[in-house]
């Protein structure tokens, strides 16, 4: 392995799960309320949204459930009201996310500014709504960081989600980056395919729904960045290309 700094082209972040650990108290408080918005009987638990992040993306996500429990008798377009459902679950978790309540992960900011420092290129690639992605990005890791980064693609920029690699490859190609010399910071089993299949580097950072989920692939698994008191710096990542 080379720790040579011109290995590392670009650190490549996830949003949920790795920038903040946003799904339990996050969108899935954010689906829940949009659903009593419509006046749903519907309550997502802990449990249930853990099988639904299975899906990746949040209308994706409601297609599904509600494909396996059966429209509302009053809806005659699904996609229409779908559309709607997530618009205010979004409006709803921007709200959640101006309150600063939602904490960053451990060592994200730092390894951020580490990366910035070296001029390594800097961005976010997720399938969540691009509007929830550039709030995080911009209240809560911080003005002065997103605006150093290199772009944010999010949510229906790519058609297909995540485990398809297609959202990676939109930053690869749009910003001619080398795949070989890119390394993603992950926390799910979708997202690790995603960016193993776009043939990039990947390190996952476990979070509250993926403790569970099989990483093989995986370059290397921290519990986060902080390591349990050993933090995992540049240099660990640089480790991580040959």
């Amino acid at each position: 392995m080379s720790g040579n700094q011109d290995h590392i082209q670009a650190l490549i972040f996830d949003c949920d799960g790795v920038l903040v650990d946003t799904e339990r108290d996050g969108h899935r408080v954010a689906f829940n309320e949009a659903f009593k918005k419509h006046g749903l009987d519907i309550k997502w638990s802990v449990g249930q949204y853990a099988e639904l992040l299975q899906v990746g993306g949040g209308k994706e996500r409601m297609k599904s459930f509600f494909n396996g429990r059966g429209y509302p008798e009053k809806v005659t377009d699904k996609d229409a009201f779908i559309k709607a459902l997530h618009a205010d679950k979004t409006d709803i978790f921007m709200e959640l996310i101006k309150t600063g309540k939602l904490p960053v992960r451990p060592g994200v900011k730092r390894i951020i500014d580490e990366a910035l420092a070296e001029d390594i290129q800097v961005m976010i690639c997720s399938t969540s709504n691009v509007r929830a992605v550039t709030a995080i990005a911009e209240v809560l890791v911080g003005m002065e960081r997103r605006e150093k980064m290199k772009g944010i693609f999010a949510g229906d920029m790519a058609k297909k989600k995540k485990p398809d690699p297609e959202i990676y490859n939109l930053a690869k190609d749009t910003l001619g980056l080398n795949p070989e010399r890119c390394v993603v910071i992950e926390d799910s089993r979708n997202g690790l395919l995603a960016a193993k299949a776009a043939g990039m580097y990947c390190l996952v950072t476990q979070s509250t729904y993926t403790v569970e989920e099989d990483l093989k692939e995986a370059d290397r698994i921290v519990p986060d960045l902080d390591n349990n008191g050993n933090p995992i710096t540049l240099n660990d990542l640089k480790a991580l290309i040959p």
